[in-house]
């Protein structure tokens, strides 16, 4: 046994371990946990995974990884794997099946919902976190193959702000950053962005940065991003639209607008001007609790920077008015010409490992490929592509989340088909959505674990391969592609998505249709043809052995620049030529009004509730990380809440204890933490319990239809 415990060097890779963990080959796949897309160098003997370390040549995380990514194979060992097909008998509980019946239920239930209500009775809703390859088949064969019209993706709770805000910017959904931005700064702005926590990672490449930058964080906690800061600007909740219209307002009052570029490359910008002058520094620090001076002195760093970025997540996104907060960073970084040069940019980074990919290859907001539903030669190339009849395509886009989840409250959607998400733990006002979910007619959810809140309400269960037990490819906050591996069986009959969907076809008699979908490669193949021509372009890359010799390829790149170029420069921006992708070739300075909040406080509801991520070691619903006995260990198993110490006074509750929070639609108990990183009248839970959901209101910004999940007037009390 001593020698057993006796620890060496990894030799193939870094740490010690001992001999019962030596492999005899290692590959490198990507991480399936957020949009960062870290390079894992994965240990296999005889062909399975015994372990992994982060892959040191990796350009993304150079030998870095997060718990979540140190734990990415335990999590895949857990006694609620789904391993078998279940139906729900008469008592309410689960049976076993066989594929066969369980395919033959999924058909017959749907086509006859179909056939009573109508094609668009049956709904889908997807995610990102399975590969591009799988997102691709599963909108093709939903509505093309299966005829429904409304479909979309969990992604719509978190990116989809930024896509409205590039689409209505820019011209198209386009990220213009690399990675190599956080390292070439000279002053960084992160907006409702926690980097330490959501993206540790990144936050590792910002140290990396030998510019002394000077840091800027708009938050109204004290985060951990915002306590490495050098200037945080702690705004009152969802007053940022007005203070980024101040400071854009100081930065042309300064002198500090790049004419040139603003005159050959943007439009809008007198109307900017105009609008911004509304917005003083004195009446601005009175709406957002930021002192003038804070303001100016902001101003004065993005205005005097040479390489300037701006940083957002959920903070924005999240928000009734998401998509004009994007769109206000957006114009910072184009009035000061912050764009196409290295450590510039204004950079939404992505949630989900995959949700860029669902962005392009999903089916759901945009035709498949990043083209438009409405439009007749995009639909002519989709099906020409794809050899199917162009009738099959539908002339519309489908309808939003909110929208379908209203459609089921309503009796429009009678059948529902949910993949890898829970929506039953993670939508907005959570029990209202329970109890939409069980208005269905037909509820089937295809998971890689049958526990999770959603499957729970399912009338059938399928059993998925998980993120090691599959192949695909997943795109990152980057634009990169990069490959996942199967390095691991799937538990007892769970079949990898893309091979349920090929059997999906084949019962709902649509083989034919998607022959050519014989393997995840052969989609990849079509997802290129797909992208000919479109600012996402994909066609230079040759196939999956390219994509893992270069450790992932960013988009665009085109045939041309394959017959350029010998191999793919790893840090490539968009629009460094300046030109941007309206027709007129020119990016645009959107505005508005600002809006009043929803749901402000009151004496019945003093405080105003903030959610975000909680811990490194928690991602999303906690359905993957809560398998893990070390990532457990990391983070409260208890929900908690954070609130300030005069507020911890004033009701009689010391750290540590319970408390009830209630909203207008629900109430819960968690565990108080004193801190004085939230203001009094504030207060912060993490996303990641259940429970959280309980309390959220069901609001939305009008333009992305993006739930607003940071802003519910509560009230507290000791237990």
């Amino acid at each position: 046994m001593t020698r057993e415990l006796l620890l060496q060097p990894g030799s193939h890779g870094l740490g010690m371990t001992h001999s019962g963990l030596t492999p005899d080959a290692t590959t490198t796949a990507v991480c399936g946990y957020c949009s960062t897309g870290c390079g894992l160098r994965i240990h296999l003997r005889e062909d399975e995974a015994i372990g992994l370390t982060p892959e040191t040549n990796y350009p993304v995380n150079l030998g870095m990884a997060c718990p979540k990514g140190w734990e990415a194979l335990r999590v895949l060992d857990s006694d609620d794997r789904a391993t078998h097909p279940l139906i729900k008998n008469p008592n309410g509980g689960f049976s076993k099946a066989t594929w066969d019946d369980a395919l033959r239920l999924f058909t017959d239930r749907f086509k006859s919902i179909q056939a009573e209500h109508g094609k668009q009775s049956v709904a889908f809703l997807s995610t990102g976190q399975i590969p591009s390859e799988e997102m691709a088949f599963l909108g093709a064969l939903a509505k093309f193959g299966m005829g429904m019209v409304h479909g979309d993706g969990n992604t719509r709770q978190c990116m989809a702000t930024a896509v409205t805000a590039y689409k209505e910017s820019f011209g198209f959904d386009a990220p213009p950053y690399t990675y190599d931005d956080f390292e070439q700064s000279d002053c960084m702005v992160f907006v409702g962005a926690n980097p330490c926590i959501g993206h540790p990672i990144l936050w590792e490449r910002v140290l990396r940065n030998k510019n002394n930058p000077e840091i800027i964080v708009l938050d109204p906690r004290r985060t951990e991003t915002a306590m490495a800061a050098s200037q945080h600007l702690q705004l009152s909740p969802k007053s940022d639209l007005a203070l980024l219209y101040a400071i854009t307002g100081e930065i042309i009052r300064r002198g500090y607008v790049d004419d040139s570029f603003v005159q050959a490359s943007t439009t809008g910008f007198e109307q900017l001007c105009e609008h911004v002058a509304k917005f003083d520094t004195e009446s601005v620090a009175k709406i957002s609790g930021v002192s003038e001076e804070q303001i100016i002195k902001a101003a004065e760093a993005i205005g005097t920077g040479n390489a300037v970025s701006l940083w957002w997540t959920m903070g924005v996104n999240q928000s009734y008015e998401g998509t004009r907060t994007a769109q206000a960073i957006i114009n910072i970084a184009l009035i000061t010409g912050n764009i196409g040069r290295p450590g510039t940019g204004a950079n939404s980074i992505t949630g989900q490992c995959n949700a860029m990919g669902s962005r392009l290859w999903s089916n759901t907001t945009n035709l498949i490929g990043h083209h438009r539903f409405e439009d007749a030669d995009d639909r002519a190339k989709v099906a020409c592509e794809l050899d199917i009849d162009i009738e099959s395509i539908p002339t519309e886009t489908g309808w939003s989340y909110d929208r379908i989840m209203e459609g089921i409250q309503n009796d429009e959607i009678k059948g529902l088909w949910v993949i890898a998400t829970n929506p039953a733990h993670s939508w907005i006002h959570q029990s209202n959505a329970r109890e939409i979910l069980d208005k269905l007619d037909f509820l089937v959810v295809q998971d890689m674990y049958s526990s999770t809140e959603t499957a729970r309400h399912a009338d059938l269960v399928l059993p998925a391969a998980a993120w090691g037990e599959k192949e695909g490819t997943f795109i990152n906050s980057e634009r990169r592609y990069s490959l996942l591996k199967k390095v691991a069986k799937a538990p007892g009959e769970a079949l990898s998505d893309f091979n349920i969907f090929r059997a999906v076809a084949h019962y709902w008699g649509v083989a034919e249709m998607f022959s050519q979908w014989t393997d995840p490669e052969a989609a990849f193949r079509i997802m290129q043809r797909l992208s000919e021509d479109k600012p996402s372009d994909i066609t230079g890359i040759d196939g999956y052995e390219h994509l893992d010799d270069c450790g992932g390829i960013q988009w665009p790149w085109t045939s041309a620049d394959a017959k350029q170029w010998a191999k793919p420069y790893q840090q490539r921006r968009l629009f460094s030529d300046s030109v941007f992708h309206h027709d007129d070739g020119k990016a645009k300075l959107i505005i508005d009004d600002i809006t009043p909040m929803p749901e402000p406080t009151c004496d019945d509801y003093p405080t105003m509730l903030l959610t975000g991520r909680g811990a490194v070691s928690q991602w999303h619903t906690q359905t993957r990380t809560s398998k893990s006995p070390v990532l457990r260990k990391l983070y409260p198993n208890e929900p908690y809440i954070e609130i300030h110490p005069d507020d911890a006074r004033s009701i009689g509750v010391q750290n540590g204890e319970q408390v009830r929070v209630t909203s207008r639609r629900g109430s819960l108990i968690a565990n108080a933490m004193v801190v004085p990183t939230v203001k009094p009248k504030q207060a912060f839970m993490p996303m990641h319990y259940e429970a959280t959901n309980q309390l959220t209101l069901s609001h939305f910004d009008p333009h992305s239809r993006q739930p607003s999940y940071k802003n519910s007037a509560v009230r507290i009390e000791a237990v």
